[in-house]
């Protein structure tokens, strides 16, 4: 059943497929060699069908139902096909398993998981600690949701969702606490989509390739459905392979590009960057964590034709909150930019009072882009709301001209002898060493400095401690050098690129 005023995210694809039926949506290619392409009309269709497929199944409107599968357009149809038959979806991180994916299960209460055939196992390991009722396969396997979204007639689905209905729990990525479901309604995505459109130059000749993982927001809601919603042609796979979104850049003259750091990283490390012709790629968009700023320096410099973007924000507000578009980097390179269209911020201090322009503060939203809260955790809603404004944790500092500058998440700013220090400032400053490939700033406790501040580096070439703390100096206060170095070969993080600085400081500590 169609509302007649509302709108909800399944509007999205229907209203483009009625604009532009015959045109090409998406282009799936998975790690088999496998390739599926969709019109909108095809798209559409495969919506209504697995959404009926979902509902016969026995799922009830405002039941959760878990994602847990890699990128897919299985798994695009089936949070489509959630959001037409009222329910709520839940996409979790293909990476976990045990006690992690057993808690994301539990707390949301999903009754149904739809799960690539390769990670079924990981969910049957702990559904005896869950209130799954079904498992139901997402493709590759006879009765999947992808064959049911192929089969049969249209059905007319009796059904009425409206656009305050929860649609997703969107968790958070727990780099510094056990995740939060977010609570975001039809209402919310609809407004961050459009405040997409308007603030990253979002065009209907786009040719899009996505390769984030779609159970995180920012793939899924700042690119993959506002592109949708606008007729564009979209690129989709399974994953981040440096050398593949290179090849695939030049041979499908792809024109918007968003990744994580990290993964811009790899591009430029990559020993195809330089030889691949990227002309056709005239928007870069990064985000989801901070870029290091002599990083960003690199690729303008190699790149000098592409637009970057920096887009900044968190899964509560769905989760686009500022921007920094490319005729700005100029100016102010290591800023985040200003709120977008929907999202007004203000920097406040500690008891809630803003603060003059260039002093450091908390950054809180107003804004129908927001969650309505975390899932069965009303302390947590009420501390995060408190004062009418959302506070998220980041640590900033704003210009005259309204400009946001992230100094840090606030709890990961370090207290080293009764004097903060921002770890990103570290960070920044040994990404300068040639010989720094990646590098993490965190607290240790310590017994005379309250904590500590260490550093962990992945080099890209021979260097000593010493020799990296001797560079250090030159651009830090004494205070501000790392106390200790470790080298490792790698940084733990989850697919979605973000640093998981909490497992650090465990090992550490």
């Amino acid at each position: 059943m169609v509302e007649l005023r509302g709108s909800t995210v399944a509007d999205v694809v229907r209203r483009s497929a009625a604009r532009v039926g015959d045109r090409e949506a998406l282009r799936f290619d998975d790690s088999a060699g496998q390739q599926r392409v969709w019109t909108y009309a095809e798209l559409d269709a495969a919506v209504s069908r697995a959404a009926g497929f979902l509902l016969a199944s026995g799922a009830v409107k405002g039941d959760r139902v878990a994602a847990y599968g890699k990128n897919s357009d299985a798994y695009l149809i089936g949070f489509l096909a959630c959001a037409r038959a009222g329910l709520v979806h839940v996409p979790i991180n293909y990476n976990l398993s045990g006690g992690e994916l057993s808690y994301l299960l539990s707390q949301s209460g999903s009754r149904f998981v739809l799960v690539d055939p390769a990670l079924t196992g990981n969910v049957e390991e702990v559904r005896g600690e869950t209130s799954l009722e079904q498992l139901l396969p997402l493709r590759d396997e006879e009765g999947s949701l992808l064959s049911r979204s192929l089969e049969g007639g249209v059905p007319d689905l009796d059904v009425s969702v409206a656009d305050d209905d929860l649609v997703q729990l969107l968790y958070t990525s727990g780099t510094t606490s056990l995740p939060k479901g977010a609570m975001m309604t039809h209402r919310a995505l609809l407004h961050e989509y459009i405040s997409c459109l308007h603030a990253l130059d979002f065009d209907e000749h786009d040719l899009p390739l996505h390769v984030m993982p779609l159970y995180h927001s920012a793939q899924m809601h700042v690119f993959l459905l506002p592109h949708l919603m606008i007729g564009a042609g979209n690129h989709l796979v399974e994953a981040p392979e440096p050398g593949d979104v290179l090849r695939r850049v030049e041979s499908e003259q792809i024109t918007s590009f968003f990744a994580a750091p990290t993964v811009w990283v790899a591009l430029a490390n990559h020993d195809d960057f330089a030889q691949r012709d990227l002309k056709s790629l005239r928007k870069a968009y990064y985000g989801a964590s901070i870029m290091p700023g002599p990083v960003l320096q690199r690729l303008r410099e190699q790149l000098p034709e592409l637009g970057f973007y920096n887009c900044f924000g968190q899964s509560e507000i769905a989760p686009l909150a500022t921007v920094l578009r490319p005729e700005e980097h100029d100016e102010r390179p290591d800023s985040a930019g200003r709120p977008v269209l929907f999202v007004e911020a203000k920097v406040v201090d500690d008891q809630g009072e803003e603060v003059p322009p260039g002093e450091l503060g908390e950054i809180v939203y107003r804004s129908p882009q927001l969650c309505t809260g975390y899932w069965d955790k009303p302390e947590e809603t009420d501390e995060a709301f408190r004062g009418g404004w959302f506070h998220s944790g980041d640590l900033v500092r704003r210009d005259e001209a309204g400009y946001c500058f992230v100094v840090d998440r606030i709890k990961d700013v370090i207290n080293t002898g009764g004097v903060l220090v921002a770890s990103r400032e570290v960070e920044d400053a040994l990404y300068t060493h040639p010989a720094v490939q990646e590098v993490a700033v965190i607290a240790v406790p310590d017994p005379k400095w309250i904590e500590r501040i260490a550093a962990v580096v992945v080099p890209k070439g021979e260097i000593t401690e010493q020799e990296l703390l001797d560079h250090a100096r030159e651009h830090l206060a004494g205070f501000k050098l790392p106390k200790q170095i470790r080298f490792v070969d790698d940084l733990p993080r989850n697919s979605s690129g973000k640093l998981l600085k909490r497992v650090l400081r465990d090992e550490l500590a």
